[in-house]
């Protein structure tokens, strides 16, 4: 039975889990491993000071993007918007710039696919990364001027790893700073 969109965002404000809505069907969401959420907590730590003062602003796994016209509902792992209207809605973002998901095993394809091809339908998107918590990978998907989507991989320990869109770079090991690549 599909769910309206209306109905959707009705009961994701107050559940007590959350889920991904996608042309009318609800996901529930999956825990995330250790290197996931260590992952995630040091770019937060990395990105926020390099935006202040900029009128963009990072918000965390807690924040839906809105797709189209209530096609899809995500909650990535991180966006950064510099839209002023984004930063006066409440629960929803429309107009980021950057998206980042780090991958598990159970997300990785669909990270890769489907939800890129629904992240792609934001005009305001200029970068989507993909982050492995298992190894030190980092894959650039950016927008050029022709509207194509180009991969830079950044991969290794000793490797700077960019994000044009907000004009950021940062070392590999402070990406992945206290993560446990032996745990499983």
């Amino acid at each position: 039975m599909k769910i309206t969109p209306e109905d959707y965002l009705a009961a994701e404000i107050d559940a007590p889990t959350r889920s991904e809505y996608v042309q009318g069907e609800i996901y529930a969401m999956a825990g995330a491993s250790d290197g996931h959420v260590t992952v995630n907590a040091n770019l937060i730590t990395l990105i926020k000071p390099h935006l202040r003062g900029s009128g963009c602003k990072p918000y965390i796994n807690d924040m839906k993007v809105r797709i189209g016209t209530d096609d899809a509902y995500y909650y990535p792992d991180l966006l950064v918007s510099c839209d002023p209207a984004d930063h006066k809605r409440n629960y929803i973002k429309q107009s980021p710039l950057l998206i980042i998901e780090i991958l598990s095993s159970s997300t990785e394809a669909y990270d890769r696919g489907g939800k890129f091809a629904f992240y792609r339908q934001l005009t305001s998107l200029q970068e989507y990364v993909l982050i492995d918590p298992r190894t030190y990978r980092v894959d650039v998907f950016r927008r050029t001027p022709q509207n194509r989507w180009e991969l830079i991989n950044f991969e290794g320990a000793d490797t700077e790893v960019e994000f044009a869109s907000i004009n950021f770079h940062c070392t590999m090991p402070a990406i992945y700073e206290d993560v446990d690549f032996e745990l499983v």
